[in-house]
């Protein structure tokens, strides 16, 4: 067995520390005994970015938030699928996090962060929400856990009512606002409801297929 080696920690603001690990050609990202993230399991990822983009119908000129830019397979699918018109925004809170995009996982990221449609943002992601009056066709948040978070405490800010309606204000007219989480939650979904969103809860597997650990995704889009 080829032992996992620890390549870096990076710190979360106001919370714990991230720690990116290798073994062979395979990454892991790790909060405590927790792994957040694995370069081999990509599927629910990749989901979220291709569920959004058939919600938000043909829009050529799109415009794309996504909170958390992880391993990245959120934003390469994204790109997959828009038209070379469009625009994505990916905020990502730990500078460590895009460190890693660009520098031992370069790999994984490919040319996706060359890409002239893309920006990155190290900044909060609620900021960037609070600050936009329908700016977004669609927001995908992979942030932390879901709405039950592990990381930082702050990102429940993104999940409750005032976040919620935060986010349909960011949005245009019929724009999608998708939420990855590992585990279902019906009170997240009532919720949604109450901040002006239709709501679709789909459940996805990790690795894309039929086994492996279920995720779930709220497409919810805003009600005009």
């Amino acid at each position: 067995m080829i032992p996992w080696i620890h390549l870096d920690t990076a710190k979360v603001p106001g919370g714990d520390e991230l720690r990116l690990m290798k073994r062979g050609d395979e990454f892991s990202i790790m909060l405590g005994a927790n792994e957040l993230m694995n370069s081999r399991l990509s599927g629910s990822e990749e989901a979220l970015a291709n569920l959004s983009c058939a919600a938000m119908g043909d829009r050529p000129r799109a415009q794309m938030l996504i909170g958390g830019l992880g391993m990245g397979f959120t934003l390469r699918a994204a790109l997959s699928e828009l038209g070379p018109h469009a625009r994505i925004v990916v905020a990502e809170l730990v500078p460590g996090v895009v460190a890693w995009a660009r520098g031992p996982m370069a790999e994984v990221f490919q040319d996706s962060l060359a890409d002239p449609r893309v920006s990155i943002r190290e900044a909060d992601v609620g900021r960037v929400i609070r600050s936009a009056r329908s700016t977004y066709d669609a927001i995908l948040l992979d942030v932390d856990n879901g709405p039950e978070g592990l990381t930082r405490k702050g990102n429940d800010a993104l999940y409750d009512l005032d976040g919620l309606r935060a986010a349909r204000t960011a949005l245009t007219p019929g724009g999608v606002l998708a939420v990855w989480a590992s585990s279902a939650n019906r009170m997240f979904t009532q919720r949604l409801g109450r901040a002006g969103f239709a709501v679709e809860e789909m459940v996805v597997r990790a690795n894309g297929k039929r086994s492996g650990a279920r995720h779930v995704i709220w497409i919810a889009t805003r009600k005009s």
